[in-house]
């Protein structure tokens, strides 16, 4: 992954798109683009920032353009694994009312006699 590269305005703007999730035919739609070009753009776009995978470029927009550290030392990588893994150990361990299910409270249902009294009242 290249920090340091420089992509031209239009580029930049795809970059983006394609950052916040949007799909080669989106990008075509938003921007009134043919889909060859917007394709051909990304193609290029990848091999300028050196990346290979969509997500590795949403990793290299939003680290470049919200100043966040791409070096992440091993370390802090293990602590941030195992607080997040707690996290999740923790709500499976958990119940709550958003994870129990609920019971439907019945309906008395009325009969076809009882429809007909109601109606004619």
């Amino acid at each position: 992954m290249n920090i340091n590269a420089k992509l031209a305005p239009k580029q930049l703007q795809i970059a983006e798109l394609i950052a916040w999730g949007a799909t080669a035919k989106d990008c075509s739609n938003i921007l009134k683009k043919s889909l060859n070009t917007i394709t051909n753009t990304i193609r290029r776009i990848f091999e300028i920032t050196e990346v290979t995978k969509s997500n590795e470029l949403s990793a290299w927009f939003f680290c470049t353009h919200f100043n966040i550290s791409m070096d992440l030392s091993p370390l802090a990588r293990k602590k941030v694994a195992s607080i997040l893994l707690l996290f999740v150990i923790l709500q499976l361990f958990n119940p709550n009312e958003f994870n129990m299910r609920t019971r439907r409270a019945k309906r008395a249902r009325k009969s076809e006699t009882e429809y007909v009294d109601y109606i004619n009242n």
